[in-house]
């Protein structure tokens, strides 16, 4: 730029100026009102901080972003333009010691400034139109990208109409396009951070009332409907982030190189904008459609209009008929979900947890990672499911967190009065518990569920189909997931992403009444009767819950790759990939299960040989199982960080319980020892059962392994001689433990071996290969493994007893489970069976399903019960030594 000669004041007074507007601006021009530093002014930071400070921001959001400045270039961009937003981001984000911005692209900020740094700003203004004859940019001077490179975080702003006419009409810089230029001249990839500061988490609906009109929207609301809320309620506040777009790998892309400024900052903007409203309804949901619309919506259907009338015609009905009886289907299914509702059961229900529960464990980093995929398609989140609460605390860490609470398929039985309502209005559409002989039902009902997909909302469905009584998972059902792949292969969606959920307990609320279950009586009707009486449980205290997230399944991933094309797969196909998916879910499931000190010490409690037991001896096989769950990656509860005090803590809740004993010894002073006896009672044992399930599919391999090791009766084997009796074992329970379809025996077998080498319980064999040798102490630890399968193997012998002693169809299901109960109950007595845990009516049920599957169904299956009846007992006989 060429230097203006003024003329008309003496050259010396020009140059004492000069020295003097040096020494003020430092020696240099760039003092923009753009830049808001680090050291802002003291009283009004101090004001800001106070305003800012109840406003929520994720911890998980705000270690990404730390992690992410350390790779990068961070620029925030929010959708409207704010000097709020601006100020709260600056003085918050520094406050959190995040990255903050200091640049604010097209911002002019004067009230918050220091006044020492306003004169600085007035006097580089007036020294460079003195000078140069214009006023300093701080675009073509190079002080934005000056500070980018030093480490400054910026800010920008998507949509704005000022913006829009200065870029487009008067040919001002636009952001975007100087951050392209800026990226193509460095090397440190620049992040452009999309942000959303939100007071409501109620979906945005384009009428707009005169409220809006009048103070903005909730979306973008105006300066004093914000300000409003921040002195008023600031706790309604959050911030949440998108998927930042990093910039080096944007210009990258085919389509992007050789491009010109105007279509590549347009393609930036539109990219940016497309994250931020596909984030907004991952946080608020869709709008959503009222029942009567989406009834009118579901029975105008052309195609479901089709299927009606051609029903009609095969059942003889008049079509009229037909669409009456749908209409009710509809009225008996479908959700009336309200925000507000849901807002107020949020309040209670948190109360209720901190009432009854010590807190929760929530897996933030996986929840993180359910928000990114939220912004892709619709969620259908697959949780576990123990209890009645499953529904209730899911839905609640979602809201409580930012996300929509999903729509949730439950059970018929739980539309009773006045729960039925209030499961309604919370999201809840109701199932039967089968489509048995119902075909216009079934059709009803998979029409809503692919609407309800088209319109964008989350589902949530328990595979499982109830809940488990035995403390593990039941394998799943697949019924509502083939619906749901039906609507992805019906275009109905562009993706569905499948989310496994881990809910577990310390203790579960209603674990006395589906205890009676196992013992086989019949289950209790829900009824408005049985809500009140459970008040009781407000009085009692459950330990934490622990919720963690899978990684979520991409539907369009998973069939990408299948041959033949999802497309062109017939039913019998997929069938098949939806059982797939279903155990994908379910070993997922699974794998991120946490493990809690409950579930440890019944493990050891009752593999323990013998019913008296001290704590050093349980600690034995606590140490033993702690070790091997380590190997694996298990994930585990906070307390069992100190096992043995853990354990201890344990052993008295379970003494408080009256589930063990303690057990003084005459003529000895307990104070005069640490040694303290426990004894297990007998009658007790089925609710250790439930706890020591929680975490027993992490020890299945464990304990394949560990018997097709004791069966071969000798203390040196090859690894490749155990794949035959772990393949058996895994299909022989295959009706009690899923399992990974795409791991095969011998990689499950070598993964085992390698952990019990660590563990110091094998020892490979110094010179011939693939041949391992039991240590001293390794032959008990096996045991402790193997312990776990002996109450499975109990159960299923009594099942072949009786199938042994009956002829076919002499008996239906109902009668040979009767049957088989009252044998079980006699061998327990004359301690033909060891374990009161074994006498499980769900046990009883696996097993005959296992038999009848292999064709055994009574006495003249001679060969194959004899066979079975061979095996059990070879395997049952490696627990002899026990005694």
């Amino acid at each position: 730029m060429q230097r203006r000669n003024p003329v008309g004041l003496p050259q010396r007074i020009k140059e004492k100026i000069r020295k003097w507007m040096d020494a003020a601006l430092r020696g240099h021009h760039d003092h923009y009102t753009c830049n808001l530093p680090k050291e802002s002014g003291f009283l009004s930071s101090l004001i800001l901080k106070s305003l800012f400070s109840d406003v929520y921001i994720n911890p998980t959001q705000t270690r990404f972003l730390k992690t992410l400045s350390r790779k990068g270039i961070i620029v925030y961009a929010a959708k409207y333009k704010s000097l709020f937003e601006y100020l709260f981001y600056h003085i918050r984000y520094k406050e959190e010691e995040m990255p903050f911005p200091e640049i604010g692209f097209g911002y002019r900020i004067f009230l918050w400034q220091k006044i020492s740094r306003l004169a600085r700003v007035v006097l580089a203004y007036l020294d460079h139109l003195f000078r140069y004859g214009s006023f300093p940019d701080p675009y073509t001077s190079g002080f934005l990208k000056r500070q980018m490179e030093a480490g400054s975080a910026a800010f920008l702003s998507l949509v704005d109409p000022k913006g829009f006419h200065q870029h487009f009409v008067q040919d001002r810089q636009d952001p975007l396009k100087y951050l392209i230029e800026v990226q193509r001249s460095i090397d440190r990839p620049i992040y452009i951070v999309p942000q959303w500061f939100l007071f409501t988490k109620r979906p945005h609906r384009p009428p707009r009332n005169l409220v809006d009109m009048i103070f903005g929207s909730e979306e973008n609301p105006g300066r004093l409907r914000r300000w409003t809320v921040i002195l008023r309620a600031p706790q309604k506040a959050f911030v949440e982030i998108s998927g930042p777009v990093n910039l080096k790998e944007f210009l990258e892309e085919p389509k992007n190189q050789n491009r010109d400024l105007e279509p590549l900052s347009f393609s930036l903007r539109n990219r940016l904008l497309d994250r931020m409203h596909r984030h907004r309804q991952s946080i608020t949901g869709p709008v959503l459609k009222t029942p009567a619309e989406l009834k009118e919506l579901i029975l105008r259907d052309e195609r479901f209009r089709a299927f009606m009338n051609h029903y009609a015609e095969s059942q003889n009905r008049d079509v009229s008929q037909i669409y009456k009886e749908a209409d009710g289907y509809l009225d008996d299914i479908a959700a009336d979900y309200s925000v507000g509702l849901v807002q107020t059961l949020v309040t209670i229900f948190g109360w209720i947890w901190k009432t009854i529960f010590d807190g929760v464990t929530l897996d933030m980093e996986g929840l993180h990672r359910v928000k990114i995929a939220a912004t892709n398609a619709p969620l259908v989140f697959v949780p576990c499911h123990k209890s009645h609460f499953d529904y209730l605390i899911l839905n609640y860490l979602l809201f409580s967190n930012n996300m929509p609470s999903p729509h949730i398929a439950a059970g018929r039985n739980l539309a009773f009065w006045p729960i039925g309502n209030l499961f309604r209005k919370s999201g809840a559409f109701f199932i039967r518990r089968t489509f048995r002989g119902a075909k216009l039902y079934a059709a009803v009902f998979a029409r809503y569920v692919h609407m309800l997909i088209k319109q964008g909302v989350n589902i949530e469905f328990f595979i499982e189909g109830g809940r488990s009584r035995t403390g593990k998972l039941v394998l799943p059902k697949t019924g509502l997931v083939s619906i749901l792949m039906d609507a992805y292969k019906n275009n109905v969606c562009r993706d569905l992403i499948f989310v496994p959920v881990y809910i577990g307990y310390d203790r579960l609320l209603e674990e006395s009444a589906i205890l009676k279950e196992l013992e086989g009586l019949k289950k209790k009707q829900e009824s408005f009767w049985e809500l009140i009486r459970a008040r009781k449980v407000l009085k009692k205290r459950y330990g934490r819950i622990y919720v963690q997230f899978a990684e979520p399944i991409s539907l369009k991933a998973l069939v990408s790759g299948a041959n033949p094309a999802f497309q062109d797969m017939d039913q019998a196909e997929v069938q098949a990939l939806g059982r797939n998916l279903s155990h994908r879910i379910i070993n997922a499931i699974n794998s991120i299960s946490v493990v809690t000190a409950q579930a440890l010490t019944a493990s050891a409690v009752l593999n323990y040989p013998k019913p008296r037991f001290s704590q050093e001896e349980l600690m034995v096989y606590v140490e033993t199982y702690l070790s091997y769950l380590l190997s694996q990656k298990a994930r585990l509860s906070e307390n069992i960080g100190d096992p043995y005090n853990a354990v201890e803590s344990v052993l008295a809740m379970y003494c408080d319980r009256k589930f063990i004993e303690r057990q003084r010894i005459k003529g000895q002073d307990d104070t005069a020892t640490d040694q303290k006896w426990y004894v297990t009672l007998e009658n007790k044992r089925l609710n250790l059962e439930y706890y020591k399930n929680n975490c027993i599919h992490f020890f299945v391999p464990a304990a394949y392994t560990a018997l097709a090791i004791l069966s071969y009766d000798a203390f040196q084997f090859s690894a490749s001689a155990l794949h035959s009796d772990y393949e058996f074992l895994q299909d022989f329970f295959k009706y009690e433990f899923a399992y990974d379809a795409d791991k095969t025996p011998g990689y499950m077998v070598r993964k085992t071996l390698k952990a019990f080498i660590d563990d110091a319980i094998l020892m490979p064999h110094p010179t011939l290969p693939d041949t391992y040798n039991i240590t001293a102490a390794g032959f008990r630890k096996l045991l402790c493994f193997a312990s776990f399968l002996k109450t499975y193997f109990e159960s299923y012998w009594v099942v072949l007893r009786v199938l042994k002693a009956s002829n076919r169809g002499d008996l239906v299901k109902k009668e040979m489970l009767k049957k088989i109960r009252a044998l079980g109950n006699q061998l327990h007595k004359q301690k033909e069976t060891e374990r009161t845990e074994a006498l499980s009516q769900i046990n009883y049920e696996n097993g005959l399903t296992f038999f009848t599957f292999k064709g055994i169904r009574g006495a003249e299956d001679e060969e194959g019960i004899e066979f079975y009846a061979g095996i059990i007992q070879k395997y049952l006989g490696c627990f002899v030594v026990q005694k």
